[in-house]
């Protein structure tokens, strides 16, 4: 009875279907499950590497601001949690291979996960171990002769009226401000990059090719190692008064007036000025070759508003260039950073001024005036805050000057 039973059901075409319809279904719902499987392990993948970069980034955030790699990828591999790890994250600051095998400004991070499926396990495959591994380093972004060291949210650097601002650089501000270069009025400025902590509104007042790189990491201050000028520093001053027509050559040294109308020589060498201002008339006439000017107080500590500051007028000539070598190598202007934030120094000059070195108000402002025609082939501005008013040019040639380069820092993902 059985086998007539069968033997029906073997001729059956509709049998044979069914029964080769159940034989293959644990192959269907295996297959089907395991193609869930690894649709999920390749999410994981995904999410294991975006974890990796966010950490490495973070742990290179935290090298360009001093703080600890480790801690920075650590926290931030907590705070973004996409996955379940498997083993402990391996962080290196200084990584020990790759291309930055060594770089101490370099963060490498390696994250792994594996955990069964269930579709993957009913069928014996066994989980993948799934890796992430990203590198980030601090690297070299620009090189810029105009930085604002200003860090609140005030804006930095401002361009007004018509000024024609034309780098052959970029300028940097630390302002947070949520625009914190202003290129307002008719003003022109070409220089690239231009970046800063805070943001940057786009405008036709940039001309092409310059390039905005808003929310961008801090400059660091590159005269931060400047001595403070010492009460050694300030012994036998004298005055130096040059009424117009009259001409004067003076040395290097201590004063504590400094008035010129006349024509002035400066020799070669650094000149402390005491609780005074640099002022220099219209129709004057300065020449120095490397020369440095600190702008200090005798009692700068009890009396930081005694800090001598700096007022140039428009149309005097300046013929000036800072050292190339010494503690004051490429500095030509330098005030006492403890001068409270209270004034801003003027620096105008006329067609045929010459002018070489670095300008340093760490803590105070600056307005420049250029004038069409006037040299500045490697002029560099370090202040808390920048003003262009007029035709400003800088060619930027800085070769055998003993002016540094100034360089930004940019955190990006190189592995």
């Amino acid at each position: 009875m059985f086998g007539r039973s069968m033997g029906r059901l073997l001729r059956d075409r509709a049998g044979n279907v069914l029964m080769m319809a159940a034989a293959s279904m644990p192959i269907l719902v295996g297959a089907a499950g395991l193609a869930t499987d690894t649709v999920q392990w390749t999410l994981w993948k995904r999410q294991v590497q975006r974890q990796a970069d966010s950490a490495a980034i973070a742990g290179a955030y935290a090298v360009a601001q001093g703080f600890s790699a480790s801690d920075s990828a650590t926290a931030d591999i907590s705070r973004l949690s996409l996955i379940t790890l498997s083993q402990t994250p391996t962080i290196e600051n200084a990584p020990t291979t790759g291309s930055y095998a060594g770089n101490s400004k370099a963060v490498r991070v390696v994250l792994q996960t594996s955990a069964e499926l269930p579709f993957s396990k009913l069928l014996g495959v066994t989980a993948p171990v799934i890796s992430g591994e990203a590198t980030a380093a601090v690297v070299g972004s620009g090189d810029y002769c105009v930085v604002s060291l200003e860090k609140t949210s005030t804006v930095g650097i401002t361009m007004q009226g018509n000024a024609t601002v034309s780098l052959g650089c970029g300028m940097a501000t630390n302002s947070r401000a949520s625009n914190a270069v202003t290129a307002g009025g008719s003003s022109t400025i070409t220089a690239t990059p231009v970046a800063a902590v805070g943001g940057l509104t786009s405008s036709s007042n940039y001309v092409s090719p310059t390039t905005l790189l808003p929310y961008s990491i801090a400059v660091q201050d590159p005269y931060a190692s400047l001595p403070t000028p010492t009460a050694s520093d300030l012994t036998g001053c004298t005055n130096v008064n040059v009424q117009p027509n009259n001409s004067k050559s003076i040395t290097a040294g201590c004063y504590k007036n400094f008035d010129i109308k006349g024509t002035l020589t400066m020799a070669p060498g650094t000149y402390f000025i005491d609780s005074a201002t640099f002022d220099v008339g219209s129709q004057a006439v300065i020449n120095g070759t490397g020369v440095t000017i600190v702008l200090t107080s005798s009692n700068a500590s009890s009396n930081p508003s005694s800090i001598s500051t700096v007022n140039i007028n428009g149309g005097a000539t300046l013929n000036l260039s800072a050292p190339t070598s010494g503690t004051y190598s490429g500095v030509l202007f330098y005030q006492d950073r403890r001068a409270l934030d209270s004034g801003t120094n003027l620096i105008n000059g006329n067609a045929s001024s010459s002018l070489q070195g670095a300008f340093y108000f760490p803590g105070q402002a600056m307005s420049f005036s250029g004038t069409s025609g006037m040299t500045t082939n490697c002029v560099k501005m370090v202040s808390k805050r920048v003003t262009f008013i007029g035709n400003s040019s800088i060619v930027n040639q800085c070769d055998n000057t003993g002016v540094g380069k100034i360089t930004a820092t940019l955190v990006r993902l190189v592995g």
